[in-house]
């Protein structure tokens, strides 16, 4: 498997994507890794160790920054995300990973790789640590305003996604003010009946937001924006509590340090599930290749695991199952 990294995308690098590349090259066995960016700086960053033998280079030019408008990305095809996603365009690549700009990687995706035949919209489905392991977010950002329609399409997707990670008969909710089916907006309404024809008994109606982390859902649908807020919430909610649990070890002086160091390896726990870099990448669903955005602050455990949430949505023919679910609409 051949997946196409956007080397100059994100914060840090592009050494933090090369170290990466490398974490996950050691882990798939099967598994190139094609970064994508200025070869003469590249190559001497790359380590002598026999996963080198199973990366390549194609060489850009131009970074696209992380502050530039996302419809500027067609224009400039000589940015190394343009590129990569070429690559995947062209067939060369199985899939694209990219820490860079949110609105690039999106134009990329919708308007490089192209989307899926009878999907209107594509959506960022995120993974966020909840009581049963993990809840799909989607849509997490890519939509501001959607249509019921668009809801629709979401659910199918983020059943399917949710079905390739494991879940049997995925259960899928639609985020609203309550779970009554008479609560929302006339969007939420009309969406709520579209889901339910489409997913039968694995919609189980409306969900609130505490349902994202602690209900018994799989699936949480919702537009770009309401998404969007609820991720940011629960990031301001993870450090809120991280913060807080510091202080008061600290101010509980000599009998907080020790409790803490009996619970070292149980906060240890908690700390992995909270960490956003043990879940990668967010899949970019209903385009016609795998594309996967990492967190632009991500670092080389991040990178990693986008690189692993690329692999296993190829592997498990992600694209090619939404492709048959989504092509006849």
């Amino acid at each position: 498997m051949k997946i196409a990294l956007d080397a100059y995308g994100g914060d840090s690098a592009p050494e933090v994507n090369i170290d990466g590349s490398f974490l996950a090259l050691k882990e798939f066995q099967d598994l190139q890794i094609v970064l994508v960016g200025r070869e003469e700086e590249l190559k001497p960053l790359l380590k002598q160790t026999p996963e080198a033998s199973r990366i390549s280079i194609v060489d850009a030019r131009e970074v696209f920054p992380m502050s530039e408008k996302p419809s500027l990305l067609l224009r400039k095809k000589e940015t190394s995300l343009y590129k990569a996603a070429l690559q995947v365009k062209e067939g060369k690549v199985d899939a694209l990973v990219s820490a860079g700009n949110t609105g690039g990687v999106l134009a990329a995706a919708l308007f490089v790789v192209g989307r899926i035949k009878g999907v209107d919209r594509g959506a960022i489905a995120v993974l966020v640590p909840s009581k049963n392991g993990f809840t799909i977010l989607i849509d997490a950002g890519a939509n501001a305003e959607v249509r019921a329609e668009h809801l629709r399409d979401f659910g199918t997707m983020g059943y399917e996604y949710a079905s390739l990670l494991g879940r049997d008969s995925p259960r899928v909710g639609l985020l609203n003010v309550g779970e009554e089916q008479e609560k929302g907006t006339e969007l939420t309404k009309l969406a709520y009946e579209y889901l339910g024809t489409e997913l039968g008994s694995n919609f189980i109606g409306n969900v609130e937001g505490r349902d994202i982390n602690y209900g018994d859902v799989d699936v949480v649908v919702c537009s770009g924006f309401d998404g969007n807020v609820a991720m940011k919430a629960m990031e301001g909610t993870g450090k809120l509590i991280s913060e807080t649990l510091k202080r008061e070890i600290k101010n509980s002086g000599l009998f907080g340090l020790i409790g803490a160091l009996f619970l070292k390896r149980a906060l240890g726990r908690l700390k992995k599930t909270m960490d956003p870099s043990e879940y990668g990448g967010a899949f970019v669903l209903g385009v016609k290749g795998a594309v996967v955005k990492a967190h632009g602050n991500s670092n080389a455990l991040a990178i990693k695991n986008a690189i692993r949430v690329a692999y296993q949505g190829v592997k498990g023919g992600l694209v090619k199952n939404l492709e048959n679910k989504l092509g006849g609409k």
